[in-house]
């Protein structure tokens, strides 16, 4: 059961009109942005904040739901699933 729930989200684009969903997003953003005010690199923040949700997706569902749903963030990433930026 566990498997099949990581994996309908998977399925799923981050659906920012959920007020859960808005609400973490924007307490993640402004961490992000808080510890690249402190100085910290960009790159290692994103590093760190990918660290910290893998660690909490195994938690929760286990490695390899976990593996599964990583699977797909390549294909996701390529079709601009995580650009916030126009391309032209």
């Amino acid at each position: 059961m566990r498997e099949t729930m990581l994996q309908e989200t998977a399925a799923e684009t981050f659906d920012v009109d959920s007020d859960d969903k808005r609400v973490a997003l924007g307490l993640v953003t402004e961490a992000f942005a808080e510890g690249c005010l402190d100085g910290l690199d960009g790159d290692c923040m994103a590093q760190a904040a990918l660290f910290a949700a893998f660690q909490e997706l195994v938690a929760t569902y286990g490695e390899d739901a976990t593996a599964v749903y990583a699977e797909g963030l390549p294909e996701r990433i390529r079709a601009g699933g995580f650009t916030t930026t126009l391309h032209h």
